[in-house]
């Protein structure tokens, strides 16, 4: 990796045309915060997204009014998979996609290429906030940014004072500032294919995709844009979904998971390490006076010196991690999956071929110190034609009319079709003829298990509900409400993790640019919430009397949200399920006696008094089949608020 040309291959991956992707759970924001609007406020707020203005959800609410600050928002948290034992957590994750993706030549034909990429960023849960700490924010203003104007002759103390001017404790925070102002000083990478788009600069903030430079956040676009990227980042892998599985050996092993990327590392006059240089290839950075260094990816930092970190081994390694240039002990990522991707019809945002929205099951990481970890999660949906070839057009296509040089794609170019000399126009536009759509969820923690007394050696399976307030015109291209999985199958010595948020601001008032504003629905108008109480029979809408359930009578909650003494009762879990968590308990009890019906204030029958979000049980559940919904959401006009639980031996 000696030259900007070598990196072309890399780069030409993803060719895309105009598209759409909308993650469902985790929930994703669209660039969104706590907007009552149907159309978002800002849509350059934290990362590039190229989706529709409308769709994304709320960041949740802790209570039954709507956040203020951060401390008011409620974070999703599921528990990390086991690090002492196999005990696994699993994750549905579901999202929707405009134009289509998966099939394959032979036995399904499809309209066009698509790889959906899926990864995740995380740091760890620390209780004092800091200036580079990861956070939704409580506006939706876009994080400022002062650009280097010194050049190489910048001293530490001038970057720390643009650092420190611009970034703001109550504004989103994705990417670290550094990140960015990194990828504005970079040269770009010049051997990628450009079309006839005309870029205003030299730095990687210009790409074809975006030849103006826009800044959406602290992303780079130069990243945002290609993948699996040459350089190091800090986005881990999860999986690669594909139409075509022939290439899932080379996204496996190019993926920055188990592959170093290198950067060119200068130095300030004093010594230390800038955390920026402008060459992008190890010749012109080292004939500068820099060092091209190799980085590891990494799942967290370890607490061990080289010689240890090499006797323990697995996972561990000594390394170097991005913007780090001493080595130090890490764990080490796995390989990420590649497979064959779902398929989806084109220009419908709705169900696979299955009858359910795309989806993918991730197995939430172990982290070996046992700390907690706050994270967010990005989808990247990747679509191309072949009227180029993505793997071998590179920068030699680009126009270049003094050469003689014409792209293969032209910017609505006008052709005959043999009509009498008749011409035709095509609808195409070259910045987006190879071209990156996104979503990412709002920020959620990976709590650990032993911390929590939670058992080790049994497997996780989390239960969530997806959707906001509104008809389905109104929530366009978001989704109404349903449980996620809504058939969910689990063996009687798993666990099942019931937890769920919403807002108190999902009103999708005006403006609502494409689609309908309102938000039609029971309840305090623009509130979600949710519960789940027992029903005989996916067919029916009452829920059956506590005599005849049967659901939490088999279940024993083995970790719950609420400062119980003891154990609750098949009664007590209930009864919090079915309050959204407004009731602990049904009588008054040791480690429960401000929360239950006989102590706490009468809750509205519509939960208009009940939490937005429900933090939760984790319960194990004897072998049975089992019914439930929503008593809230369940309009029979409109929605199907229900969900099974099959539980084998």
């Amino acid at each position: 990796m000696k030259g900007a040309v070598c990196f072309v291959m890399l780069a030409t991956l993803v060719a895309v045309t105009l598209a759409d992707v909308y993650l469902h759970n985790p929930r994703g924001s669209n660039n969104r915060l706590n907007e009552r609007s149907a159309n978002r406020a800002n849509a350059n707020r934290a990362f590039d997204s190229q989706n529709n203005n409308r769709g994304g959800y709320n960041v949740g609410d802790k209570t039954n009014q709507a956040f203020r600050n951060e401390d008011g928002q409620y974070n999703m948290a599921y528990f990390q998979s086991s690090r002492k034992s196999s005990g696994k957590t699993y994750l549905t994750m579901e999202w929707t996609n405009q134009h289509g993706c998966g099939g394959n030549e032979k036995n399904d034909p499809h309209k066009m290429n698509c790889q959906v990429v899926l990864q995740y960023m995380c740091q760890e849960d620390v209780q004092t906030r800091k200036q580079s700490t990861m956070r939704n924010g409580a506006n939706t203003n876009t994080q400022a940014f002062t650009a280097n104007r010194k050049g190489s002759a910048e001293t530490k103390a001038q970057y720390e004072a643009r650092r420190n001017g611009n970034v703001r404790n109550d504004r989103v925070l994705f990417e670290s500032w550094e990140w960015y102002d990194k990828c504005q000083q970079r040269n770009r990478n010049k051997g990628l294919f450009t079309a006839d788009q005309k870029l205003k600069g030299d730095q990687s903030i210009y790409t074809r995709q975006n030849p103006a430079g826009t800044r959406r956040g602290y992303e780079c676009p130069e990243e945002h844009d290609y993948y699996p990227y040459w350089h190091p980042t800090d986005w881990k892998d999860i999986a690669i979904l594909t139409t075509d599985p022939s290439r899932c050996s080379y996204y496996k092993t190019q993926s920055f998971n188990v592959k170093p990327k290198a950067e060119c590392i200068e130095k300030y006059s004093g010594g230390e390490a800038k955390h920026w240089s402008k060459y992008n290839n190890q010749k012109d950075c080292v004939d500068n006076g820099g060092s091209w260094l190799e980085f590891d990816n990494y799942l967290e930092i370890a607490p061990f010196d080289e010689k240890t970190c090499q006797s323990k081994g697995k996972p561990y390694f000594f390394g170097r991690r991005h913007g780090m240039v001493n080595k130090e002990c890490l764990v080490r990522l796995p390989q990420p999956d590649c497979e064959q991707a779902g398929w989806t019809r084109v220009n419908h945002l709705g169900n696979g071929r299955e009858g359910v929205p795309l989806n993918y099951t991730w197995t939430l990481p172990s982290f070996p110190s046992g700390k907690d970890q706050r994270c967010i999660l990005r989808i990247r949906y990747n679509i191309s034609t072949d009227d180029y070839d993505p793997w071998k057009t590179d920068a030699s296509s680009n126009q270049n009319l003094g050469a003689m040089k014409i792209s293969p794609v032209q910017q609505n170019p006008v052709v005959d079709v043999g009509a009498g000399m008749q011409p035709l126009r095509l609808a195409i536009n070259t910045a987006q003829y190879g071209r990156t759509f996104q979503d990412r969820s709002h920020l959620f923690k990976l709590r650990s298990r032993d911390a929590n007394k939670v058992p080790e050696d049994k497997n996780i399976y989390n239960l969530n509900v997806r959707g906001k307030r509104g008809n389905i015109v109104q929530t366009y291209p978001a989704v109404e409400y349903d449980f996620i999985p809504n058939r969910l199958k689990i063996k009687s010595n798993d666990l099942l993790h019931v937890q769920w948020t919403g807002s108190n601001s999902h009103k999708n008032g005006n403006p609502a640019g494409d689609g309908q504003a309102g938000d039609a629905g029971e309840g305090t108008s623009g509130t979600d919430r949710n519960n789940i109480v027992e029903t005989q029979d996916p067919l029916d809408n009452f829920p059956l009397p506590w005599e005849r359930a049967t659901l939490f009578k088999n279940s024993a909650a083995v970790w719950t949200s609420f400062p119980y003494k003891t154990a609750p009762a098949p009664e007590d879990i209930a009864i919090s399920m079915a309050s959204s968590g407004y009731y602990a308990c049904l009588k008054k009890k040791d480690g429960c006696d401000k929360q239950s019906t006989d102590t706490k204030a009468a809750m509205n029958n519509l939960l208009n008094n009940a939490p937005a979000s429900y933090a939760g049980m984790i319960l194990q559940v004897n072998k049975g089949t089992y019914y439930y919904a929503c008593s809230r959401n369940n309009n029979f006009s409109n929605r199907s608020q229900k969900g099974r639980l099959y539980v084998t031996q």
